[in-house]
């Protein structure tokens, strides 16, 4: 049996490493997985990632624990690097709608941070049930200020993820990578809907083509995400909502676009059928420049006649944290208003919407970009304060 046969059928499961800017998530990331995330020209420049990142690994394991080079394969891992900037909120929680565990990276010189906050209340907000915590640059502190950190993390984290482990590590000098390992084989998996045709979450759309690929060589735009439910077929024809934006006087609509799915592929291994679990790319026959610069980031992808009409309203059931914290310290967050105006994050898109009716824990409100929903999707809402849009709440569409 060959490597690839006896890696075929592994579980797979997607890793978010999230957590505050500088504490380490992307290069805790490239030594897990061998892969520098941080690609994009304006990323190394300014230190910070701006989009997501991903990273495959297969994680073995042989008599001394787990790792990604040798010994019986024992599942398939799918890293997906979320910006830790607050400026990048919105791209941090289409990071988190298509994970199913994450990794909260936490400097131990520096400790909890407003971002920090922040991330582990988007991952509450997209219903995400475990948690890794890496204590990280534990090289560069005392073995007191490593306690007190330790002590600083757990309290943090209490009625939040209690149970969560807490690793100390030092990723510059690969100390306690098994550890990491060893907790993300532990994480169990929840049942896939693999049942019916395939709902395909875009968090990242590409021209793939170098310049001067002659025509005849000329790849189609690629789709990368996650299916949601159900399988997809190489050779489908797919329908992908709410499509393309176009602007006609002054104003936007959306074209629903129909592609066939040339390529299927999971990691870098192709396959003829994409089932839930890990991410993915699809190389389709829409013209490359469509899919140019996440033009059809947060857009769904399926079979014809699968995905329902956009809406341009919504009703959800809402719930809004506590409060939230920021540089200046702790802030209580206030009672939802009529006519206001509120951020959702929906799978991996972003839209406006204006309260048009609030009664209880419920509200409807009116969209000012065209949403596909499902009944029972959650939605990560934002508010504007003080000129930044900060998470304050999560809901359920009804």
């Amino acid at each position: 049996m060959t490597e690839q046969q006896s890696t075929e059928n592994l579980p797979t499961i997607n890793i978010g490493i999230v957590g505050h800017i500088d504490h380490g998530k992307t290069t805790l990331l490239q030594k897990l997985s061998g892969k520098w995330t941080d690609t994009h020209s304006q990323e190394l420049k300014r230190g910070i990632t701006i989009k997501l990142g991903y990273a495959d690994i297969i994680l073995y394991k042989d008599n001394k624990g787990y790792n990604r080079e040798q010994g019986e394969p024992a599942r398939h891992i799918s890293f997906v690097d979320a910006p830790g900037h607050e400026m990048l909120m919105a791209t941090m929680l289409s990071g988190a709608a298509i994970i199913d565990a994450a990794i909260l990276v936490v400097a131990a010189n520096e400790g909890i941070k407003p971002q920090t906050s922040e991330h582990v209340m988007a991952l509450q907000a997209k219903r995400i049930k475990h948690l890794i915590v890496v204590q990280n640059k534990i090289d560069l502190v005392d073995k007191k200020r490593a306690q007190e950190s330790y002590l600083e993390i757990k309290n943090f984290l209490k009625g939040k993820y209690d149970n969560a482990p807490i690793i100390p590590v030092s990723a510059q000098q690969e100390v306690n990578l098994d550890k990491i390992y060893e907790k993300l084989a532990a994480i169990p998996l929840d049942e896939r809907k693999t049942q019916g045709p395939g709902i395909f979450i875009i968090a990242r759309s590409f021209d793939i083509n170098k310049p001067g690929t002659v025509p005849a060589d000329l790849k189609g735009t690629v789709l990368g995400g996650t299916l949601k439910s159900g399988t997809l077929k190489e050779g489908e024809q797919l329908e992908i909502k709410p499509g393309l934006a176009i602007k006609e006087a002054n104003q936007y609509h959306y074209k629903t676009l129909v592609a066939k799915a040339l390529t299927l592929l999971k990691g870098s291994k192709r396959l003829s059928v994409l089932t839930p679990g890990g991410s993915m790319s699809i190389e389709t026959s829409l013209d490359m420049s469509i899919g140019k610069a996440d033009a059809l980031s947060g857009c769904l992808a399926a079979p014809l006649g699968v995905l329902p009409t956009a809406v341009n309203s919504l009703r959800i059931k809402f719930t809004l944290f506590p409060e939230i914290h920021g540089s200046t310290g702790s802030q209580k967050i206030e009672p939802l208003k009529p006519s206001e105006m509120l951020l959702l994050s929906i799978n991996t898109s972003m839209t406006l919407g204006v309260i048009k009716r609030l009664q209880g824990t419920e509200i409807e409100l009116s969209l000012k970009v065209p949403a596909i929903a499902f009944k029972g999707d959650n939605i990560a809402l934002s508010r504007s304060i003080n000129g930044h849009w900060r998470l304050i709440g999560y809901g359920e569409i009804v």
